[in-house]
């Protein structure tokens, strides 16, 4: 039984028809991701599913006592809350059932036959089980602190920029748990770090889940199921973004020949995610097996834990290795520079040549000096000291502030500015008209003034205007935001057909592996990497080089512990560790010939593509979560049956 169903929905927007007689369902347990072009309906049915806002024809039907929360880009607050307040807010409803558990546990005691009391405890049991609000103090801190949001806890919320906002409402929303959670472009203004956080709390929790996203690899690890709008229509599809891509490719080929450009973009896109996805599942499942296989000997040689982290570290460095520049025009040279702004060190002795064909991503935290990097390229920011070089060249720059555009101007003032109805693209002279149609603008909107437009619709007219300068390196911050697929897809061959250097800071991990070369990696306090990996490759190591760690830094606790207790008295196996101990053997040999399974699926062109390639990913992921703490546990044990038998002896 669906939660929520829209059944033979009609909306309009005066004379623009936005859906015509479409139905939709959301049922418990299913993510599913909403995309199609900017304008085309995707905020507008998040509304009618919210029901904050009505439908023309049809009727939304939603089961008795589903709550239904959603995320607005824009967020706003009534009450001048401090930012711990305002997602206590949140939790009110949460928190007073839990109080009431409690009040109601203790009369329980005194009348342990009272039907009614035992009704209202079962109830109040099963709301805070599927809210899983038994240990919600602990759990806000960790959203805090995830969400980067630990030292404005106190702050006013009103005090806080429009980004720190919507974390704050996306960390109360996370926490709440509502029936169904609606999220627009969740994963703007976050790191990669709170993206990953994001990811793995939304799969942990089971959220049922609508969302729009722009970003790829959320999508193919969230969704279960993606639905497009297209033409006053809705479009379903099984899976995340390969999925689509898979299905949306055979759709096409059955249909007309006008679909051709579309379809070679396609094919493109699905060839570049297929070959990304099977090289990174080859390198991390020999990464993989090398940290399990270290986990198991550790116990002991000790000395293979910085063995492998060394390992990880040198196959990071591996990457690193300067290419050739022969001939290559020098645009940056930076010898030792340190920038500071307040008391925050950004910026200290980085070295760094930047040539006439690079393709740079600038990655890391918030905060860590990404965009003060950039400010520092274009000549606004001076450094403190060192050496700092820029050639004789034009740069052209886009920002989230869009200052390249005239919002009182139309659409063809501001690419025909001296009248007329050509445009001139890189020596290429165009009618505007067919200019603006490759970045999905309909003839009629162009003598709309920008001012009128969305803001993704304005970020389609910057990027635009952009790309018919004269220049020899493109400056982008965050180009992706507020922009659908198709645009990005647009984006991507602009940029690479581009034949100067590109510079970018981009938290978009599938956005930065098909465009960059090379990463400067904000690792913050100043230090900042270069790298030549994939960006999702470096995460990946830079995660199991934490979990090494992470490992041994357990493993020196244990080894205190032993120490401390070496005279003391030791314990027999409980019921329960005697059962887990014979148990769970058995278990760990289920689950790593079930990974073995999936991982020669993986090298069988046949079985992965009847499965799906986005199916057994995760299905391998899940399998490997599962199995490492039940290795970890199992370690634990043989230990401790090694130290009563060494007593016993």
């Amino acid at each position: 039984m669906a939660l929520l169903d829209l059944l033979d929905i009609s909306k309009a927007y005066e004379s623009q028809h936005i859906f015509n007689h479409i139905d939709f369902s959301v049922h418990q347990g299913e993510r599913i991701c909403i995309i199609g072009k900017n304008g085309g309906g995707k905020s507008t049915l998040m509304k009618i599913i919210d029901g904050s806002l009505g439908s023309d024809d049809g009727r939304r039907v939603i089961q008795k006592f589903t709550k239904v929360n959603m995320l607005d880009q824009t967020p706003t607050f009534t009450e001048d809350f401090s930012v711990k307040d305002a997602i206590e807010n949140e939790l009110k409803e949460l928190k007073d059932a839990k109080i009431e558990y409690e009040q109601v546990s203790k009369q329980l005691a005194q009348d342990f036959e009272n039907q009614s009391l035992l009704k209202k405890q079962e109830r109040l049991i099963d709301f805070l089980d599927t809210h899983d609000a038994w240990n919600l103090d602990d759990k806000v801190q960790r959203v805090l602190q995830k969400f980067d949001l630990k030292e404005y806890e106190n702050k006013s919320i009103n005090m806080l920029s429009g980004g720190e906002q919507r974390r704050v409402t996306l960390a109360g929303l996370i926490l709440k748990k509502p029936d169904i959670l609606l999220l627009d472009e969740p994963t703007n203004h976050l790191d990669v770090y709170m993206v990953e956080f994001l990811e793995d709390m939304l799969l942990k929790e089971q959220f049922t889940l609508v969302f729009i996203s722009h970003d790829r690899y959320f999508i193919d690890r969230l969704a279960t199921k993606t639905i497009e709008i297209d033409n006053c229509k809705i479009r379903n599809f099984n899976g995340g973004y390969q999925d689509y891509l898979n299905a949306k490719e055979m759709l096409l080929q059955s249909m007309a020949q006008e679909h051709h450009n579309l379809l070679k973009l396609l094919k493109r896109e699905e060839a570049w995610l297929n070959r990304g996805v099977k090289a990174r599942l080859k390198r991390n499942e020999g990464r993989k097996q090398r940290v399990f296989e270290l986990k198991d000997k550790a116990k002991t040689n000790p000395a293979l834990i910085a063995k492998m982290k060394l390992e990880l570290q040198r196959e990071q460095k591996n990457f690193n290795q300067e290419k050739s520049t022969n001939k290559q025009k020098m645009l940056f040279e930076m010898y030792d520079i340190c920038k500071s702004l307040g008391n925050k060190n950004l910026i200290e002795n980085f070295s760094m040549r930047i040539l006439q064909k690079d393709r740079i991503a600038i990655v890391g935290k918030n905060g860590s000096g990404k965009s003060t990097f950039l400010k520092i390229l274009q000549g606004i920011l001076k450094v403190d000291s060192g050496i700092f070089k820029k050639g004789d060249f034009k740069i052209g720059y886009f920002d989230q502030q869009r200052e390249i555009i005239d919002e009182d101007k139309t659409i063809i003032e501001t690419f025909c500015p001296n009248g007329g109805d050509r445009v001139d693209v890189r020596g290429r002279n165009m009618h505007v008209y067919g200019y603006m149609k490759n970045f999905l603008f309909p003839k009629e909107d162009i003598n709309k003034k920008i001012g009128v437009l969305s803001g993704g619709e304005k970020n389609r007219v910057a990027l635009a205007l952009l790309f018919t300068k004269d220049v020899d390196c493109l400056i982008l911050d965050e180009p992706t935001n507020d922009l659908d697929i198709p645009t990005i897809n647009i984006l991507e061959e602009y940029i690479q057909s581009f034949q100067g250097a590109v510079i970018f800071v981009s938290h978009d991990r599938y956005f930065v592996d098909k465009i960059a070369k090379k990463l400067f990696i904000f690792k913050g306090e100043g230090k900042i990497e270069e790298s030549w990996q994939d960006y999702t490759q470096y995460l990946e190591i830079e995660k199991e080089i934490k979990s090494i760690e992470n490992f041994s830094t357990i493993e020196k606790k244990e080894a205190n512990k032993k120490t401390k207790s070496k005279d003391s008295k030791i314990q027999k196996f409980s019921y329960k560790e005697e059962m887990d101990y014979k148990s769970l053997p058995e278990e760990i040999e289920k689950l790593e010939d079930e990974i073995s399974e999936i991982n020669l699926c993986l090298q069988n062109p046949k079985c992965y593509q009847e499965i799906g390639l986005t199916k057994l990913s995760k299905s391998l992921e899940e399998k490997e979560n599962m199995l490492e703490p039940l290795i970890e546990r199992y370690l634990q044990l043989e230990e401790k049956a090694e130290d009563i038998k060494n007593a016993g002896d």
